[in-house]
């Protein structure tokens, strides 16, 4: 999926006119059935199938649904599962750009912007529950888990369902990233794709739980790991690129220490500063070619990067210093790429330049629990989304630069400062 660019100055872009609010459509459920007839052959290739759990608590009632995010294929899956019920779909401004932006408005969709406090979403979200009398569905974690498991939820979201006060209803896929993990460059692989779909708590439920009891609930819903499912029951990937694009989820070589030297390309995984070697198995399993396979669960090695950003970070050293492309976005008619700039991370949080001077823009470390980062986004390539709900700046740094340690910086400097920040 590509997204529509165009190059501007800043100064042209300033001129543009902003995105403006409109409210959700109600869904088409024409073009719904549209989406679940062209859906089909997908179906039929993953040999979908899913299971539920006390949906009959539901009752047809609309419901506010929360869905993991693996990959592409989920908002397919939806389709299979709730058609012929209308639902509309919280999406992100990037994702509905151009004419799919305006088909997707038909079947519901609403745009926000990925891990900003946006209050007229809460509005948008109301008015498909009570106005359009649709179910809406949502993607909590906002962006596709890195290692297979869940990506970090905002706090307090228990608020969000106490505010809306409908039926949650939960959907956890098996498979699905399996099939399409963000790292492997869109290579989809011949996995069986299945979900359980869970009425988490009812209308009742909801008004006598706390909101940290309904978030607890949410927690334990989202405490996947993709890989152990893979691993634990004997699930196959075959294919012979299963590792490729695997440096993009582990930067770091845990032999050597290392970072930006990491290269995954076919079933291994190759440090090209100390020249060890991993094999990555049929079941998603890494082993050593020689010596100590430190970490053979990739979540583990994902963790043993956080501690060490983290650890970073208590010292002092982290800091992301670098040349960037920037494009920015503000409105639904697609991205404007500006050019170059500069690109700084660390304890005060982002700050982002042009070269030209005209861009200067700074972010807090507490502005979002975590950070819009993502693998060859659009096919335009690693990317690191930062902005607030009238610019977007999306920044492609040069290949060496891992957006992930980005990301794993953001969520633990987020945690370091609100947790000084409670203490007074």
């Amino acid at each position: 999926m590509k997204i529509n660019t165009r190059t501007l100055t800043y100064e042209e872009v300033l001129k543009l006119p902003r995105l403006k609010r409109q409210k959700p459509l109600k869904p088409s459920r024409l073009l719904a059935t549209v989406v679940r007839i062209a859906s089909a052959p997908t179906f039929r290739k993953i040999d979908f199938s899913y299971t539920t759990e006390r949906m009959e608590l539901v009752k047809g009632q609309p419901c506010l649904i929360l869905m993991n995010h693996s990959s592409f294929t989920d908002m397919k899956l939806a389709y299979a599962i709730f058609y012929p019920m209308r639902f509309g779909i919280v999406s992100s401004v990037d994702g509905m750009t151009g004419i799919l932006g305006k088909l997707m408005r038909l079947l519901g969709c609403t745009p926000t912007h990925k891990y900003v406090a946006d209050l007229s979403l809460v509005h948008d979200i109301r008015y498909m529950l009570k106005v359009n009398k649709t179910s809406v569905l949502m993607y909590p974690e906002a962006g596709y888990s890195f290692d297979g498991r869940a990506t970090a939820l905002p706090r307090k979201l228990g608020v969000l369902m106490k505010h809306l006060g409908v039926p949650v209803v939960t959907v956890i896929t098996q498979g699905a990233f399996a099939r399409d993990p963000l790292y492997n460059m869109l290579q989809l692989r011949n996995v069986k794709v299945s979900a359980h779909v869970k009425c988490l708590a009812t209308a009742e439920e909801i008004r006598e739980k706390s909101v940290a009891e309904l978030d607890a609930l949410l927690d334990e819903a989202f405490s996947f790991d993709n890989f152990a499912w893979q691993r634990d029951h004997r699930i196959a990937v075959t294919e012979p690129f299963r590792a490729d694009g695997l440096h993009r989820i582990l930067y770091k070589c845990p032999h050597c220490g290392a970072e930006g030297r990491m290269e995954g390309k076919g079933i291994l995984l190759t440090c090209h500063a100390c020249n060890k070697q991993w094999e990555m198995d049929e079941y998603g399993q890494l082993l050593a070619c020689d010596g100590e396979t430190e970490y053979p669960h990739i979540p583990d090695w994902y963790r043993w990067q956080r501690d060490c950003v983290r650890e970073e970070l208590e010292k002092g050293t982290y800091r992301l210093d670098e040349e960037v492309d920037i494009a920015v976005q503000v409105n639904l008619n697609g991205i404007c790429k500006i050019g170059t700039g500069r690109l700084i991370h660390d304890f005060n949080g982002f700050h982002l330049t042009s070269t030209d001077g005209k861009l200067d823009y700074v972010q807090p470390p507490t502005a979002s629990h975590t950070l819009y980062a993502d693998y060859y986004w659009y096919e335009i390539g690693d990317m690191i989304g930062i902005g607030n709900n009238e610019f977007s700046y999306f920044c492609f740094p040069k290949p060496h630069v891992s957006v992930t340690k980005a990301r794993l910086a953001t969520e633990e400097l987020y945690k370091m400062k609100m947790a000084r920040k409670a203490k007074y």
